[in-house]
């Protein structure tokens, strides 16, 4: 996530962590100048457009506890629109048995991600909940800035029901991840990152996406580590780990609409050998997990695989 912080650089959209990464691989000078042109507080016409022809937004949220949670929004293309170029309106609400429900309602500072897979375009923004009635909420854009299609598998979806029909059956919450949860994560050649900084008064939330080959997270027991590639070096994700080592993962089973959720500790590691087992990482990061919550059947959507198949990734074909 990126949040101003009082440092003599007032324009600055880069908060501490951010930039204690951008230093240290060399960056810094760089994102200082083209920051301010691409972190905008309103979102451009082609981002507003953008999110109105989507069938879900991922959304991150904290809850009470201070742990974040990433998930997923669903509706017809449509149920995401903009009035203005400062507010999302969302036509959607969380389950009941979704984590993210309880860091939502009115005030609250959540992060949102539209990804479109079949086109692998994404953008982003963050704010907070500006108005709420129990079926639909106006986010306020505090920041907003796309990003590049690199890792993002590609896949077409359809609808296997409306999705105005919730009949997930929810697992109990666990701490611990089982061995079914294991292996939807080793299998998973995607997943959705939720982070934040800041106190409840002044909290700016983060989610994004990553990708890899199939198999690109390593599961031991209940520690999951990732590699970080290369990418556009703003350091969002890992600049909030960074100054807040939390973290809430949400990984889906594209072919059933299932759904794993997890929170827990995070770390990045900069310098190890470690980082030469993962094939093409320039860094690694670790989740702790503590908090599981399975959700099967959960999202109406289904995806298929678009211009690259699994035996494409298998071989190294990445798309971009």
């Amino acid at each position: 996530m990126t949040l101003a912080d009082s440092t003599p650089e007032k324009t600055s959209p880069w908060h501490a962590g951010e930039r204690m990464l951008q230093t240290h691989v060399g960056v810094a000078d760089r994102m200082a100048q083209i920051g301010p042109k691409i972190i905008r507080d309103f979102m451009p016409d082609q981002h507003r457009d953008f999110f109105a022809q989507l069938p879900f937004l991922v959304l991150g949220a904290v809850d009470a506890q201070g742990d974040p949670w990433a998930g997923v929004l669903e509706g017809e293309p449509g149920f995401a629109s903009s009035p203005d170029a400062h507010t999302l309106r969302v036509a959607a609400m969380p389950d009941e048995s979704d984590p993210l429900r309880a860091g939502m309602g009115p005030g609250q500072a959540v992060g949102l991600l539209g990804i479109e897979l079949h086109t692998r375009r994404r953008n982003r923004m963050n704010g907070r909940i500006a108005a709420w009635n129990g079926k639909r909420f106006d986010v306020a854009v505090a920041q907003s800035f796309g990003n590049c299609p690199q890792y993002i598998q590609s896949r077409d979806f359809y609808f296997s029901r409306s999705p105005a029909l919730h009949f997930a059956d929810a697992r109990p919450e666990t701490e611990r991840l089982d061995e079914a949860a294991r292996a939807m994560i080793r299998a998973a050649d995607t997943f959705f990152v939720a982070s934040y900084v800041g106190d409840a008064d002044a909290r700016a939330v983060d989610v994004s996406h990553r990708g890899g080959k199939p198999g690109f997270v390593r599961v031991d027991g209940d520690v999951l580590t990732i590699p970080d590639f290369s990418g556009n070096r703003f350091f969002n994700t890992l600049g909030n780990l960074t100054a807040n080592p939390r973290a809430g993962l949400v990984f889906i089973d594209f072919e059933r609409g299932d759904v794993l959720q997890v929170s827990g500790r995070a770390e990045v590691i900069l310098d190890s050998p470690e980082i030469q087992d993962f094939a093409g990482a320039e860094r690694l990061w670790r989740v702790h997990v503590r908090r599981v919550l399975r959700r099967p059947g959960a999202l109406a959507l289904r995806w298929r695989f678009g211009d690259y198949s699994p035996t494409a990734l298998a071989t190294g074909q990445w798309p971009g």
